[in-house]
């Protein structure tokens, strides 16, 4: 007797145990709003959550049945009461229907975490939509079959307007032509002359602008070595190419100092053109890294190589004329 008394005991303390458990469980309620709709038209299903502060649930993504129902928008979760421990959640997910008829979308489900406990907690009733769609009275609506397009006449006053405002922008730009011909006209020009591309600069100039460029890039400040002497003898063979006409880009080093013993240049320049090539090979090739001083000196040289040797037009000096002659 004293066995099932302990027996009894047990039994009743488990299931108290675990009707106590059930009390401190999240509450899930769903609901729709509107139950019924038009096809097309939109419709909210909403899950609340009741529940405790240190508890955690998940909302499900929520997976329209069969196609016919369409995920507009899934609102963020939204905190509606919150009274000490106690919080009371809402989760909304807008939809949309384009079949009509009567769906049960079942009851809703959320995911319970709560330390050794993964669960899935579940409304209790299941949820109906009705979507409804657009009755036609046969006996008031008559249904027709398409009719064939109907061509009307051209009429001369439905373009009027455009053909008025096509000949007022004619006429400005036959203005405009007029009086940009007269002014090129005036200083010795034509309409030829705007489009033609402007003259090449000398090869002279084009060097020095662009060893100005190089400097101002600081390179070699910046332990860019390889970049400057590329830059550098890049620019050098440039010069040459349009100066004398040497192909001098597609050259090594010891090609263009042969192909420019041919040329008659100073000796000084001569030298200078051989040591920036030499001291640019070493750099790219053997991964030498010059100091400061070798630096700009090499930059120099190429610099007064360009103006000892550039092509001086030659000019015309016409001899004063003798008093005497008068």
């Amino acid at each position: 007797m004293k066995r099932l008394s302990t027996i009894a005991l047990f039994v009743g303390l488990t299931l108290a145990g675990g009707s106590l458990r059930a009390q401190n469980m999240p509450v899930v309620t769903a609901h729709i709003e509107p139950d019924s709709i038009m096809i097309g038209d939109r419709f909210d299903y909403v899950i609340d959550v009741e529940k405790d502060l240190v508890q955690v649930v998940d909302f499900p993504v929520f997976d329209p049945r069969d196609g016919k129902l369409e995920l507009v928008e899934s609102l963020p979760v939204d905190t509606l009461e919150r009274d000490g421990r106690h919080l009371r959640l809402r989760k909304r997910y807008r939809l949309a229907a384009f079949d009509e008829g009567k769906y049960n979308l079942g009851v809703a489900q959320v995911l319970y975490a709560d330390k050794n406990i993964l669960d899935t907690l579940r409304s209790r009733d299941s949820l109906y939509l009705e979507v409804a769609t657009f009755q036609i009275d046969s006996t008031s609506q008559s249904i027709y079959d398409l009719k064939g397009q109907k061509t009307l006449p051209f009429r001369l006053s439905e373009i009027r307007g455009y053909l008025l405002w096509g000949l007022l922008v004619l006429l400005i730009l036959a203005a405009g032509a007029w009086g940009l011909h007269r002014w090129l006209a005036k200083h010795g020009k034509g309409f030829g002359d705007l489009f033609k591309p402007a003259p090449p600069l000398p090869p002279h100039v084009a060097a020095i602008q662009a060893l100005e460029a190089l400097h101002n890039q600081k390179l070699w400040q910046n332990n860019r070595h390889k970049q400057y002497y590329s830059g550098l003898t890049d620019i050098l063979r440039t010069y040459i190419a349009g100066r004398w006409g040497i192909g001098a880009m597609e050259m090594t080093s010891d090609e263009i100092i042969a192909a420019m013993r041919g040329e008659e240049l100073p000796d000084k320049a001569r030298r200078d053109l051989e040591s920036i090539l030499r001291d640019g090979d070493l750099v790219k090739f053997a991964k030498a890294t010059p100091d400061a001083e070798q630096n700009e000196s090499d930059y120099l040289k190429a610099y007064y190589f360009v103006e000892e040797t550039k092509l001086v037009e030659e000019t015309t000096v016409q001899p004063p004329e003798d008093p005497m002659q008068n």
